[in-house]
């Protein structure tokens, strides 16, 4: 139900910015839109909650604490590491006790971290295991979960692939423009990967999604206006821009994604990429580099025959 959640904790334990309250709301968000859970599914939910709750600041153990209490199916585990109450047939839902009121007097403002500060803080490069992670968990999620998912990313540290020159941009924009006039998918798919630089068979996974949410990330992340956005989904694909529920739903969606998520997931594809090549060129065995490597041939002495040193004698006597 969690793909991916067991690699990007690996995130967490990296020097920087903590990542692991932006982990533990996603994980709370996506157990709690669920009506019924499976065995297996609670069981993952509390391993890597558990993990999480201790570590995590207070702010966001109450804003846990609050989504939880009063969702009917929380696990009883959990319940007993937040405090809450066990749902009993009378009361369907978890209540939860009183917080105590602090003694200590209320911390001064914290004045809001500047643009630079912000982008010195946005420094965590994501390793090709990670962002591969990434990639899929987004991939098979639908379309509420990817919404909530590029929300999420863009409050986290990850850092974002650098902007489309402008010039460039615009030059790709309007490409892609008429390619999707033409309904020629190809020639879009192409266009797009060579100005997001991402490989030909990851920008035909996205150009060919049903959801459209990566065909958007993409477009955000070229600064495509939202009049042309809308005209792409219209033409492209005609069975996809037939439906005006696709066509409003995404417009709606495309209005409210950030350029932060678009640029991340961006550099999440392009890492998704060189690890694939890196896992598909490893070794097998940690030493086939080494056996694979031919040993360079030993020139052994020849042997000379013997001199005839009688012969030589009488020649030299002459």
């Amino acid at each position: 139900m969690f793909p991916g959640f067991d690699g990007l904790m690996t995130l967490s334990r990296r020097e920087g910015v903590d990542i692991r309250p932006t982990l533990l709301r996603v994980l709370t968000d996506l157990y709690v839109q669920a009506s019924t859970h499976t065995l297996d599914e609670e069981k993952q939910f509390v391993e890597l909650t558990a993990r999480l709750i201790d570590e995590v600041d207070d702010a966001t153990r109450a804003a846990v604490r609050a989504r939880l209490s009063v969702y009917p199916h929380t696990p009883s585990a959990i319940l007993g590491r937040l405090n809450l109450r066990v749902a009993r047939p009378d009361q369907p839902r978890p209540l939860a006790q009183p917080i105590a009121e602090a003694a200590a007097p209320a911390a001064p403002a914290i004045k809001p971290p500047s643009d630079v500060q912000q982008r010195a803080a946005a420094s965590i490069v994501m390793q090709p295991k990670d962002a591969s992670e990434i990639s899929a968990m987004f991939f098979a999620a639908n379309a509420r979960e990817r919404a909530q998912i590029l929300h999420n990313l863009a409050e986290t540290p990850l850092k974002p692939s650098a902007r489309i020159p402008e010039a460039r941009a615009a030059r790709a924009m309007h490409i892609l423009e008429m390619a999707a006039f033409a309904e020629d998918r190809e020639n879009f798919s192409r266009e797009m990967g060579e100005a997001l630089l991402l490989p030909h068979k990851v920008a035909e996974q996205v150009v060919n999604d049903p959801g459209g949410e990566p065909l958007a990330c993409c477009a955000k992340a070229l600064g495509m206006p939202s009049a042309i956005f809308q005209r792409v989904l219209l033409f492209l694909n005609p069975e996809f821009g037939a439906s005006v529920t696709n066509v409003y739903r995404l417009s709606r969606f495309y209005d409210i994604l950030s350029e932060r998520s678009a640029l991340i997931m961006v550099a999440a594809w392009r890492g998704a990429t060189v690890a694939a090549t890196r896992a598909k060129y490893r070794p097998a065995l940690y030493d086939d580099e080494r056996h694979r490597a031919r040993s360079a041939p030993v020139a052994r002495p020849t042997v000379q025959p013997a001199m005839d040193v009688t012969r030589v004698t009488r020649s030299s006597g002459k």
